[in-house]
């Protein structure tokens, strides 16, 4: 799916986590483990991303001395000397899934070149198995990434010359059991509502007011 608007936008980067929920038929050392396992299944997820940060890819600049390659564009060039693409991505989880989040800025006439929305497609692939790849080496142990649905493409133009992209994809990771998303009800909602408008009402004057009804009126 490829969707292109004109607007001026604002980059904001989040990250959501995610929790185990019960489900009936399990023992309390079940549910302990299952959540254990997926908990360090996201950490270890997070810490891969987080891993990703500008300069890792060369091992001047890296932290620890060790170059990651993500396949981004601005690994490309010199960090300092060199004019680079503004580019990155973050994560996001929910249930059994990950959600890639990829953004760049990019020339208009690299939109409309042809093939664009499969090389967004190769960019996610590429974020992807850097991620599987540096969670194997933080935690010893490797996940699968599978692909989810088809891939969204939000381009948005920022002068003639200039667009900024945002591209999503979502990927089901290996052995973290799916979770129901349970909804708030529709009456627990009401009620609260009731309560607070009941409370609000019910509010008494302060103490230390000593204006009486119609001291304003003229």
């Amino acid at each position: 799916m490829f969707i292109c608007l004109s607007l001026i936008v604002v980059k904001n980067v989040t990250f959501n986590g995610s929790k185990a929920v019960k489900n009936d038929g399990k023992q309390d050392g079940d549910l302990k483990m299952a959540e254990s396992t997926t908990l360090e299944i996201i950490q270890g997820l997070a810490q891969a991303a987080a891993n990703a940060y500008d300069g890792a890819h060369d091992e001047r600049f890296s932290l620890d001395g060790q170059a990651r390659q993500v396949g981004l564009r601005r690994e490309e060039g010199c960090p300092i000397m060199d004019k680079r693409v503004n580019d990155g991505f973050s994560v996001k989880f929910y249930s059994n899934c990950i959600i890639i989040n990829y953004q760049s800025d990019v020339r208009l006439k690299e939109v409309y070149a042809g093939k664009f929305e499969q090389d967004i497609e190769r960019q996610l692939n590429e974020i992807k198995k850097f991620l599987q790849k540096e969670y194997k080496a933080i935690t010893g142990n490797s996940v699968t990434l599978t692909k989810q649905g088809e891939v969204k493409v939000l381009v948005q133009s920022t002068s003639r010359v200039r667009t900024f992209v945002q591209a999503y994809q979502h990927y089901k990771i290996s052995k973290v059991k799916e979770e129901p998303i349970l909804d708030p009800a529709v009456e627990d909602s009401r009620a609260i509502t009731r309560k607070f408008i009941e409370n609000f009402k019910a509010a008494k004057r302060p103490t230390n007011e000593f204006i009486k009804k119609g001291d304003n009126e003229k």
